[in-house]
């Protein structure tokens, strides 16, 4: 599988719109290569380098493996909880320095029979248990 963004490349600077300074959305996401018996997708957007530790900006699941593109300020399946407790994209905003955003996509073999808030812990068991292939992109941000 392939994860790539029209808005930036692999380790180079997320766009301001996507962060805490601009719009706060998520930005546009390419899925390729999903394999052909993936009943469903799970991404996990995260920065392991937030002084509390690995912070969860986006949970998604049960996105359709037939899409391969997850729209700007779109919502392409059910939300868990980011690190703040609530559902939804939780935009990078690093209190210092350059921070490492992580956009990780899982193709499963099922769907997952949930609703949405799922925990990052829960996700993550799911997630192990029933990976077929992922894939990962990751940008930087830095507070100007």
């Amino acid at each position: 599988m392939k994860l790539s963004s029209p808005e930036f490349g692999q380790n180079t600077f997320l766009p301001q719109k996507f962060t805490c300074q601009g719009e706060k959305i998520n930005p546009a996401l390419i899925i390729e290569g999903v394999p052909a018996q993936a009943k469903s997708l799970a991404l996990i957007m995260e920065d392991p380098d937030a002084v509390e530790g690995n912070f969860v900006h986006w949970l998604l699941y049960n996105i359709s493996p037939l899409i391969s593109r997850i729209e700007e300020n779109s919502v392409a399946g059910m939300q868990g909880l980011n690190t703040l407790g609530r559902l939804g994209y939780a935009s990078p905003c690093p209190p210092s320095g350059v921070h490492r955003y992580i956009f990780k996509i899982y193709a499963l073999d099922k769907m997952l029979d949930y609703g949405e808030g799922l925990s990052r812990g829960k996700l993550e068991q799911e997630i192990s248990a029933h990976l077929l292939d992922k894939a990962e992109l990751i940008g930087l941000f830095k507070k100007k």
